[in-house]
């Protein structure tokens, strides 16, 4: 039996669970938004942290010039092995949000699904936002997704479970702490791999942490890296003001 202990790693089982859970194509209303958000795009466009390729492959498909790239090994695997399914030509890497290389500025930086909380430290976020600026083409755009600040009274979801050959994947979460000063959370996620007929075979835990955002503070951090026209929607309705009843809030800038 395996176990590895890593903040938001994205190992073999979470990575197995992911892909199950969220296929390609799964949309929250995200696809739809960033399909019809870069529909005029003709030039390059960048997703980091773009995972499993639930986003990017529907975007690749629509004609977009689209490439991306993960921390996760195991991730880019299963992006890879999809991209191949559907005689796909993906361009996507092994790279981090603070040292991501590229060779040409982009038309867009899109970050779906609140992967930008992540990065818990409030620092290197706003380092990561001035190198995107800098991987941006004059005009061009960045959109990112984030939750809402209210998330961080949210409690840990309850356990799951999802089956597969010959047995299950489940899924538990321990919330190990709240910080109300620091607007982060940090969780114990425990994945297990359940035979039938030997019981559990494999197992993970891994810590996963994140950051939260309030509207007006992203907004100005937006700014202070020198993005000049930002606008906030709210649940994949553009321009739509956020409320009490947003889940996610999603900023669109350029400079």
């Amino acid at each position: 039996m395996k176990n590895t202990t890593l903040i938001n790693r994205y190992a073999s089982l979470a990575s197995w669970v992911y892909h199950i859970d969220k296929p390609i194509g799964r949309s929250f209303g995200d696809v739809e938004y960033y399909r019809e958000r870069l529909k005029n795009i003709q030039g390059t466009i960048l997703e980091p942290a773009s995972g499993n390729g639930r986003i990017l492959i529907p975007l690749l498909e629509s004609g977009l010039n689209i490439e991306g790239f993960d921390a996760s090994a195991e991730m880019l695997a299963y992006c890879e092995q999809e991209c191949q399914k559907r005689g796909l030509n993906g361009k996507f890497r092994q790279e981090m949000f603070n040292t991501f290389t590229y060779t040409a500025p982009y038309e867009a930086i899109i970050i779906p699904a609140g992967s930008f909380q992540l990065i818990t430290d409030i620092n290197e976020a706003i380092e990561v936002l001035k190198r995107f600026k800098l991987a941006l083409k004059e005009n061009g755009r960045l959109i990112i997704d984030l939750s809402l600040l209210s998330s961080l009274a949210e409690p840990p979801m309850l356990a799951r479970q999802w089956n597969v050959p010959n047995g299950m994947l489940t899924l538990t979460e321990s919330r190990v702490e709240t910080n109300y000063i620091t607007q982060t959370t940090m969780s114990q996620l425990r994945y297990e791999h359940w035979d039938n007929e030997k019981g559990l075979i494999n197992s993970e835990i891994d810590l996963f942490a994140l950051r939260f955002w309030g509207v007006k503070e992203f907004e100005l951090a937006l700014q202070a890296v020198g993005f000049t026209e930002i606008t906030i929607s709210s649940n994949y309705n553009y321009l739509d003001t956020p409320n009490e009843e947003t889940h996610t809030v999603t900023f669109e800038a350029s400079f």
